[in-house]
């Protein structure tokens, strides 16, 4: 590095007008971004279809009301899914933007919460390709066809929604979001409470899977707030992550 390059660099960093990280800038942006829109859409989705207190109810519920909302209730659920499915570039983006490329913990947890938002991304878009025909022929069906569509509706309800999107989903999810916060309390690269919040987040985000798993354990314990809290939670770290990244400045040393 030249003499007049770092004093350059040093002069900027004096100033506090060094240009921020472009990937930083890009990762937070992207997280904001897929955050923002798809709360959003699920908020539309939540008004227009009763999402996601709608899930636990049976196919002579569900089926009826998706018949309902027809045409518009599916662009619906295709916006919610792909304003989710944004949220795989920052993802994989975030290793870079810490300037932790070569961490193994942190790429472990990068793919699995790329893996994460690939089975969200499955279990929303069953809403799109799978359950507009079997709400139509339920519809349109007699008392012997409903019943064999109602048991089609459960099985791919419980493989590609509670399996796949929800349970396995969320705690792919939540292994990453545990595992970043983790490293932001060791290695300080963002401020500490970021880390705590991280952690709480995903711990109360966690208690969902009680809602999950009691469509296939009767009786087991269910706290319907906890996973609620848990989920906004959630995605108001991911909106502080992007925040804080847009406000990242890179760490010159010298040579």
């Amino acid at each position: 590095m030249s003499t007049t390059s770092s004093r350059t660099k040093v002069t900027a960093t004096a100033t506090g007008d060094e240009p921020r990280p472009r990937i930083a800038r890009t990762t937070g942006v992207l997280l904001l971004v897929s955050t923002g829109a798809f709360l959003v859409a699920a908020t539309v989705l939540s008004m227009t279809f009763d999402w996601p207190d709608i899930l636990r109810e049976p196919a002579n519920v569900v089926l009826p009301e998706f018949a309902d909302g027809g045409t518009g209730l599916v662009w619906t659920w295709f916006a919610v899914a792909w304003t989710y499915a944004i949220l795989l570039v920052p993802i994989l983006l975030l290793p870079a933007a810490l300037d932790r490329r070569d961490d193994v913990a942190l790429r472990a947890a990068t793919f699995a919460g790329a893996i994460s938002v690939v089975l969200a991304l499955i279990g929303f878009l069953r809403w799109v390709f799978v359950v507009p025909p079997l709400a139509d022929a339920y519809v349109a069906g007699g008392v012997g066809a409903r019943t064999a569509i109602a048991a089609a509706w459960t099985a791919q309800h419980q493989y590609g929604g509670a399996l796949l999107g929800e349970h396995l989903g969320q705690l792919l999810g939540i292994a990453w979001s545990v595992t970043v916060s983790v490293i932001i309390l060791r290695t300080r690269v963002l401020p500490t409470w970021t880390g705590w919040l991280g952690l709480i987040a995903s711990a109360l985000y966690l208690v969902n899977q009680g809602d999950i798993l009691a469509t296939a354990v009767p009786n087991f314990p269910v706290w319907d707030l906890g996973g609620l809290i848990g989920s906004y939670l959630w995605a108001v770290w991911l909106i502080v992550l992007g925040v804080l990244l847009l406000s990242r400045r890179p760490q010159f040393t010298s040579r």
